[in-house]
């Protein structure tokens, strides 16, 4: 299991919007098919397809390149409106908490990593410090001591 330090806000909160992203694009397919007369030879493997590879990069996202592959899967969301209009507005919407997702990860890990950091110091300091007394409280008890 990840310790706290190697868990990533990012990655999560990534992984979780290219998921549901894919869940809804993959579910757009029937009405690709049925109200936007969309060939179902072209719309059940572009929506399945679709799902597929937003899977898969949610379970990539430890590779920084992941990360480059689901803004791609944005504009590409954001083209099926092409195909059926509403797609514009699906993508655009996901999109955006794409970007929040990427953008507030990102400033989370920084500053999980500045606070662990100075944790780190912190504790440092505390053991330096505590084994000074120790050797000090060891020092005095020796010269207390008749020779």
């Amino acid at each position: 299991m990840a310790s706290e330090r190697e868990k990533s806000p990012r990655r999560g909160m990534c992984a979780a919007i290219v998921s549901m992203e894919g869940l809804a694009v993959a579910l757009a397919a029937p009405v690709m098919i049925s109200i936007g007369g969309v060939s179902a030879g072209l719309a059940l493997p572009l929506g399945l397809g679709f799902f597929v590879a937003c899977i898969l990069v949610a379970g990539m996202l430890r590779r920084p390149w992941a990360y480059w592959v689901g803004w791609a899967l944005q504009v590409v969301a954001i083209a099926m409106g092409f195909l059926i209009p509403i797609m514009f507005l699906v993508g655009a919407i996901f999109a955006v908490l794409w970007g929040m997702a990427d953008i507030l990860g990102r400033k989370i890990e920084s500053e999980r990593a500045a606070a662990f950091e100075a944790f780190d110091r912190i504790a440092a300091e505390e053991s330096a410090e505590e084994s000074a007394w120790e050797s000090a409280e060891e020092s005095a008890g020796e010269e207390a001591e008749p020779r």
